[in-house]
């Protein structure tokens, strides 16, 4: 990560979904990280995993202001990434939308919840701990889906809202951040269809070669984070280095 001068500390939030877990492990083995905090709602095991020793381990829920608030009090040096692995598709009978007609009120105000707001609530409990002065970035993971004007087979009304509303979010932070912050990247991160819970359902569709481990999903957006400038703040990059259209 050539933009990064010190040993880095970085927050994962997430840290028991597949992603989150392949990118604590990808950081903690990297010489230029010093501490990764794993932020998690239940506990996670990385026993045996290379460099082990730099992981803290913490448990909190993003969307509870009283949990997350107590998480944030383990966090004891300064940050200079923080990365939200979080990400609602389905759950039980929560289900990607075809229709209008599926649309429920519930369903949609909790995909929201988890998708677009959750990032800003970490971000706002995050932002005074990042290290002043100094390249830094906030990344949280978005999707190709929340791109309007790459929109061409429709449905999915709440996940793809909520992945627009994200890109939003993170551009407005983005522009906020320049003015105290002007070393701060904001980013959205589309990974690809990584092999994972949230999509499971739907991996008879994806075409060869397109179904990612999480370990290459980790490794590459690490090397996307890697290479990302001031000036690239408020956009959204997939996996493979390339702007994801607004």
């Amino acid at each position: 990560m050539q933009y990064f001068t010190q040993p880095m500390n970085v927050a994962v939030i997430g840290a028991s979904g597949a992603i989150g877990r392949a990118l604590v492990t990808a950081l903690a083995a990297r010489e230029n990280v010093n501490t990764v905090y794993a932020f998690a709602r239940q506990p996670v095991s990385f026993s045996g995993i290379v460099g082990v020793e730099k992981i803290r381990p913490v448990l909190a829920d993003p969307l509870c202001v009283n949990s997350l608030a107590a998480g944030v009090s383990h966090v004891e040096q300064p940050l200079d990434m923080v990365l939200v692995t979080t990400g609602l598709l389905h759950q039980g009978t929560l289900q990607p939308e075809k229709r209008l007609s599926d649309i429920s009120s519930d369903d949609f105000l909790q995909v929201m919840q988890v998708n677009a707001l959750l990032p800003m609530l970490v971000a706002r409990a995050f932002l005074p701990l990042f290290r002043s002065g100094s390249h830094s970035v906030f990344g949280a993971l978005s999707a190709r889906v929340g791109s309007i004007s790459d929109n061409r087979l429709g449905g999915w009304y709440s996940y793809r809202a909520s992945k627009a509303a994200l890109n939003m979010l993170l551009k407005n932070m983005a522009i906020e951040v320049r003015r105290s912050r002007p070393e701060m990247v904001v980013c959205g991160l589309h990974p690809g269809t990584v092999d994972s819970g949230l999509s499971g359902p739907f991996q008879r569709n994806v075409p060869a070669g397109k179904l990612f481990t999480p370990e290459f999903a980790a490794a590459a957006l690490l090397e996307v984070i890697g290479q990302l400038q001031a000036h690239d703040s408020g956009s959204v990059f997939a996996w493979d280095g390339q702007p994801v259209e607004a």
